[in-house]
């Protein structure tokens, strides 16, 4: 049976773990050729293993998101075999210090965070931009309920601000090449269960209950609970859809 995605070249970065690979699993069951973009080279072997038990196609490339020339020497690579028409930027760190903390801790992480989040996310896009245009292609960027709220989660200037960036950047980019054909989303991921924040998890129990008190759902989210709205803002379903968010977050924002 075809899948919703034939014909289809999907890049995704941070494709070697979590949302990203949960992601890639997805597009390649809908049958696109997956290229996974990510500097963690044995992650992108695991996503290559998996897609590849599910029969689907998937080739990865090691990519440094934060390093512009890297991105465009990637994005010209993948041309020379056939342009991408579905761009997922997914590459993203958090990390939870107080801004009154160390000042040099503080200045780190905000370069670090911001680094990857926001500019890797302009960095990546740019560099594969005139293969979306050609192909009236879409991108998904990856956003947060940080994208939104900010007092539920204290101590993250840094990746908050990043997480607003991400849907200012969707919604100007949306409206900018809307005329192009290339439609622009976002996702809102809720808290979700990922090998990459365990110890995260654990370390703040009354975090995790926190939020579970505000999601209406009454459970934390998987990688596989992303990939179905990132299905869905890859297709043809979402002709009509741009410059929008999908909240996938068991309802937070709604308590």
């Amino acid at each position: 049976m075809a899948g919703i995605l034939d014909g289809h070249v999907a890049a995704v970065t941070g494709g070697g773990s979590g949302i990203g690979q949960g992601i890639c699993q997805a597009y390649a069951r809908e049958g696109a050729r997956v290229i996974i973009l990510d500097v963690n080279q044995e992650g992108s072997q695991e996503t290559l293993d998996l897609i590849a038990v599910g029969g689907g196609t998937a080739t990865a490339l090691m990519l440094d998101v934060r390093d512009r020339a890297a991105c465009r020497a990637v994005a010209a690579e993948i041309a020379r075999t056939a342009p991408v028409s579905i761009l997922v930027n997914n590459a993203g760190i958090n990390r939870r210090n107080p801004i009154t903390g160390d000042v040099d801790a503080v200045a780190r992480d905000w370069d670090d965070i911001l680094s990857i989040n926001l500019d890797g996310m302009f960095n990546v896009t740019h560099a594969f931009l005139e293969q979306l245009r050609q192909t009236r292609g879409r991108i998904v960027n990856i956003g947060s309920i940080q994208s939104f709220v900010h007092v539920a989660w204290p101590n993250s200037a840094a990746y908050t601000t990043s997480k607003h960036g991400v849907l200012g950047f969707t919604r100007a980019l949306a409206a900018e090449l809307g005329k192009d054909g290339v439609r622009v989303n976002a996702i809102g991921p809720g808290l979700i269960e990922t090998r990459i924040n365990a110890e995260a998890r654990a370390r703040n129990p009354d975090m995790v209950a926190m939020v579970m008190r505000h999601t209406p759902l009454g459970r934390a989210g998987q990688p596989s609970d992303i990939a179905g709205p990132a299905v869905f803002l890859a297709s043809d379903l979402s002709s009509y859809v741009t410059g929008s968010i999908v909240m996938a977050d068991g309802g937070f924002r709604t308590v």
